[in-house]
């Protein structure tokens, strides 16, 4: 009868032990997808027509592009700026403007964050190119000649920082449209930077 019994404890605190397995990873699985993580949230399923890269890119590039946007109105604000200056504030504005539109509407489809991503919630830290702070009160402060030059300046290494993002998404994103956008950034802000460096080398 001991032996029995022993036998039957031992079976039953097997039993015990799977349960307890089970129902600690029913849990924990079920807490990995509803993690705020940034990590947990771009991970797409293998069958998804997406992965990881085009969510990072897209909640990326919408503040960065957010930002030349703001830059741009800046100069379209100010007086006596260079009318091929005023042309290219207009022209980066009413391209990167819609382009967010667009990013945002996958994230959304994609159930992705559509929110800023700060330089801590971002794998790899902060976004290439963005302007800081201080440099963006300088060319609000900046006025004419010198918020021209400010701007081109601060646009060039912004744009830099874009087609490396979008580089990025070229070489490991799925969505096809998520690449050819990245593609269309790429061609669009090379052109623009050598615009602008050859407004910043003009007399």
């Amino acid at each position: 009868m001991n032996s029995q019994n022993l036998a039957l404890a031992a079976v039953f605190a097997a039993g015990l032990s799977l349960a307890g397995c089970a129902a600690g990873t029913e849990p924990s699985h079920g807490m990995d997808h509803g993690s705020s993580s940034p990590m947990s949230s771009m991970a797409p399923d293998a069958s998804a027509d997406h992965n990881a890269e085009d969510i990072m890119f897209s909640q990326m590039m919408i503040p960065h592009h957010a930002q030349a946007v703001e830059m741009s109105d800046i100069m379209l604000a100010k007086a006596d700026i260079p009318p091929a200056v005023t042309a290219l504030a207009t022209r980066i504005k009413a391209a990167q403007a819609p382009e967010i539109e667009q990013m945002t509407g996958w994230l959304k489809d994609w159930n992705q964050p559509t929110g800023m991503m700060t330089g801590h919630s971002m794998p790899g830290g902060g976004m290439s190119g963005m302007v800081s702070a201080e440099d963006l009160n300088k060319l609000k402060a900046a006025q004419s000649s010198e918020a021209a030059k400010l701007f081109l300046t601060q646009m060039i290494a912004h744009h830099e920082g874009a087609i490396a993002m979008a580089q990025k998404e070229v070489d490991g994103g799925k969505s096809s449209a998520t690449i050819a956008l990245a593609k269309a950034i790429i061609t669009a802000q090379q052109a623009e930077i050598e615009e602008m460096k050859q407004l910043l080398a003009a007399p």
